[in-house]
C-alpha cells in the first residue's frame, strides 16, 4: 500500500513522529490527511485564499490528490461546486480564474520527498504539527476563513500554546528607542502578572524586549516565526527562541527547513493578529511593520491599542497615526492593555450576601494591595507591601477583605490574585 506514491509505513511512521506525546493532536486524524496538511504548508505559500477554499471543500487529501494527478481546472472546478452542494463547505463561485493561475503555482513544488523530508526534520528538532479540530488548535485563526493556516508547525510547551485562549500581543519597532523598549518591559511584566500570555514576532527591538521581559517574569510567551521553526531568525535571537521553546512555544505556518521572505513576514504578522485577544503597539515608525500587524487586528476586530510617544519622536509617528486614523484605542499602562480583553476592568467588591446589599467599593488602600498581587508569582505580605506603598499592617488588612470577597487566595508561599 502507499500514500501519494509513499510507502504507507513510512508515511505512518513520519507523520505519527509529529503527532503523539504532548502535542495537542486529535487521535482519529487519518496518516493521510495529515500527510496531506504537511504537504500543503510546503505547497502553499501563508494566506493562500485558493489553497484554503479547496482544502475547505475537498478536504486536505482529496485537495492534494488532485493536484498530483494533474486534473484540469475544469474538472477540479467541478468537483469543488460538487462539494459545495454536498456539505456547503467553502464557495466555490467565482473560483475558477483563481484556479489556474493557482495550480501553476502549486505543481512546482509537487515533492513527496520534499515533504517527508520536513517531517524528519520536524521528528530530529522536537517539532509538533498541529492541525485545525485539534485541542489546542488556537481558534482566533479561525476567523481568517480562506486564509487561515492549513496546519502549525509548533516547538515547546503545549501549556504555552494553550494559553494563547487568554493572550496580547505586543508589537513593534525593531530599531526601538529606550523608550520603547522599556515601555515594552513595563508592559509585559504588567500583563503577566494580571495572568496573560504575550504574543510577538521574535523580532529585533520591541518584539525581542516583550519576549525577554515575559521570560524574567516567569510568564508564557508565544512567538510566530516566518520560516520553519527549526531555523531561528533573527539570528541573533538564537538563544532566546531557545529559551522560548523551553518556557513558551514557537510557532509557524512554514514546514522546517523554509526560510523566511518579506512576503511570509508579512502573512506572518495576521497570525500575531488572528491568535491573540488584542493587540498593542507599543512604538512604530510610520511605515512600520507592526502597523501591518494592527491593520490585520482591525481587520479581524480584534481589540487595537497604541502608545503614544513624544510628537517630535519619528519611532512613534506610526502609533499616532494608528490613534487617529485607525481608532487604536490610546494605552500606557499594563493596566489599560489588559482592559482591551476585560481584564481587572471590575474594581467592585463582591460582598453581595443573601440579603442582596448592594456591593461596596473597594478602599483605596484595597485597590492598591489588589493590584500589588499577581495571577501566578504568590507574594507574602513585606512583598506586597514594598509594590502598594503600604504599612504591612494595612496591607494584613486589606487582604483579609480580599480573601472574603474570593479576590486573593493566601497559599503556602504567599498570596495570589484570583481573577
Amino acid at each position: 500500500m502507499t500514500i501519494f506514491g509513499l510507502e504507507e509505513n513510512a508515511v505512518r511512521t513520519a507523520v505519527a513522529a509529529v503527532r503523539t506525546g504532548d502535542t495537542g493532536a486529535a487521535a482519529e486524524a487519518e496518516p493521510g490527511e495529515v500527510f496531506a496538511r504537511a504537504a500543503w504548508t510546503s505547497i502553499a505559500e501563508p494566506g493562500d485564499g485558493v489553497a484554503g477554499t479547496v482544502v475547505g471543500i475537498l478536504g486536505a487529501a482529496g485537495a492534494l490528490r488532485a493536484v498530483v494527478e494533474a486534473w484540469p481546472a475544469d474538472r477540479f472546478s467541478r468537483s469543488l461546486a460538487a462539494g459545495v452542494d454536498e456539505n456547503g463547505a467553502g464557495d466555490a463561485a467565482g473560483l475558477r480564474p483563481e484556479l489556474e493561475q493557482a495550480l501553476a503555482r502549486w505543481r512546482p513544488r509537487l515533492s513527496s520527498a520534499e515533504v517527508m523530508r520536513s517531517l524528519q526534520q520536524a521528528q530530529r528538532t522536537g517539532t509538533a504539527l498541529l492541525l485545525p479540530g485539534d485541542p489546542l488548535w488556537p481558534e482566533g485563526v479561525e476567523d481568517l476563513g480562506r486564509h487561515a493556516p492549513l496546519a502549525l508547525w509548533w516547538r515547546g510547551r503545549s501549556g504555552a500554546v494553550d494559553a494563547l485562549r487568554h493572550s496580547i500581543a505586543l508589537v513593534g519597532a525593531r530599531a526601538a528607542t529606550g523608550y520603547g523598549e522599556h515601555v515594552a518591559m513595563e508592559a509585559a511584566a504588567g500583563l503577566v502578572d494580571r495572568g496573560l500570555a504575550i504574543v510577538s514576532g521574535a523580532a529585533y527591538g520591541i518584539d525581542g524586549m516583550a519576549h525577554r521581559s515575559t521570560l524574567a517574569s516567569n510568564g508564557t510567551t508565544v512567538a510566530f516565526l516566518a520560516g520553519g521553526v527549526d531555523r531561528f531568525y533573527p539570528s541573533g535571537h538564537d538563544a532566546l527562541l531557545t529559551r522560548i521553546v523551553e518556557a513558551g512555544a514557537v510557532m509557524s505556518e512554514l514546514p522546517c527547513g523554509a526560510a523566511p521572505t518579506k512576503w511570509r513576514f508579512l502573512q506572518r504578522n495576521r497570525l500575531i493578529a488572528a491568535a491573540s485577544q488584542a493587540t498593542v503597539v507599543l512604538e512604530a515608525g510610520w511605515r512600520s511593520g507592526s502597523l501591518n500587524t494592527a491593520g490585520h487586528a482591525a481587520a479581524l476586530g480584534r481589540p487595537l491599542g497604541a502608545v503614544p510617544g513624544p510628537v517630535t519622536s519619528p519611532t512613534s509617528a506610526g502609533c499616532h497615526r494608528l490613534l487617529r486614523d485607525y481608532d487604536a484605542i490610546c494605552v500606557t499602562t499594563a493596566a489599560e492593555m489588559a482592559e482591551l480583553i476585560g481584564v481587572g476592568v471590575d474594581l467592585e467588591l463582591d460582598l453581595t450576601g443573601t440579603d442582596g446589599a448592594t456591593p461596596r467599593e473597594r478602599t483605596s488602600e484595597q485597590v492598591r494591595v489588589f493590584d500589588a498581587l499577581s495571577v501566578r508569582a504568590p507574594r507574602v505580605p513585606a512583598e506586597i507591601a514594598r509594590r502598594s506603598g503600604l504599612s504591612t499592617a494595612a496591607v494584613l488588612g486589606a487582604l483579609g477583605t480580599l480573601d472574603l470577597e474570593g479576590s486573593a487566595r493566601e497559599r503556602a508561599t504567599g498570596w495570589v490574585r484570583v481573577t
